[in-house]
């Protein structure tokens, strides 16, 4: 198999020969309009984009719908939870403050798409805005919107996620604890009791 790679914009044009379909190219805004205010706040789910020192990074962010806050027209803002400490979405941003967000609302196919600039803020009144269970999140991050795209069901449909019938029983895939065993980190013994513990122990530290 030869590497017939595309290198230039001509080319990319060769192969793609069709324009934009219209209502494509008018979806986008350059601000949150009352329709997209709506589908955020419906969302209880968005995948985080980030670029830094490392490379790309993207991570799953999720709580319940309108977690992430529509302040005004030209801003959102996500509370950071609870995690694994390893700041890999926050480091990158003091690095390069370029972010990309993606909405999923569950059991619709379409999604919502945004990038923008972002910073973090750890303002003590901000924090306590997002309160979740008497918890405050460690820090806010403060997105400038600069687009948002309304993303036609296309991947949805090819990939069936909502269907119930291409649910994955859970017990196909490996565990966390597989994987950090596969790592040197646990031997199987550890690796059985972390995995058994897992489920009750993200419950409790939610936030």
């Amino acid at each position: 198999m030869s590497d017939q790679r595309i290198s230039t914009l001509d080319q990319l044009r060769e192969h793609y020969p069709n324009e934009p379909v219209g209502p494509s190219i008018a979806k986008e805004l350059d601000r949150i309009s009352p329709l997209y205010a709506r589908w955020i706040g419906a969302s209880p789910f968005c995948v985080v984009s980030t670029i830094g020192d490392g490379g790309l990074d993207n991570s799953p962010r999720g709580d319940a719908p309108g977690f992430v806050r529509v302040r005004d027209k030209h801003t959102l803002e996500i509370p950071d939870r609870r995690g694994n400490n390893r700041l890999d979405t926050l480091r990158n941003l003091l690095a390069d403050d370029r972010i990309g967000l993606i909405f999923v609302v569950p059991g619709v196919e379409e999604c919502v798409r945004v990038r923008g600039r972002a910073h973090l803020s750890v303002d003590p009144e901000l924090l306590e805005s997002h309160i979740m269970q008497g918890k405050r999140p460690a820090s806010v991050i403060v997105v400038t919107v600069e687009r948002v795209y309304f993303q036609c069901a296309r991947a949805m449909k090819r990939s069936r996620l909502w269907d119930v019938e291409s649910q994955v029983p859970r017990g196909v895939l490996p565990t966390a604890g597989m994987f950090t065993e596969a790592a040197g980190g646990f031997d199987r013994a550890e690796r059985e009791a972390y995995d058994a513990a897992l489920d009750q122990r993200q419950r409790r530290t939610l936030y």
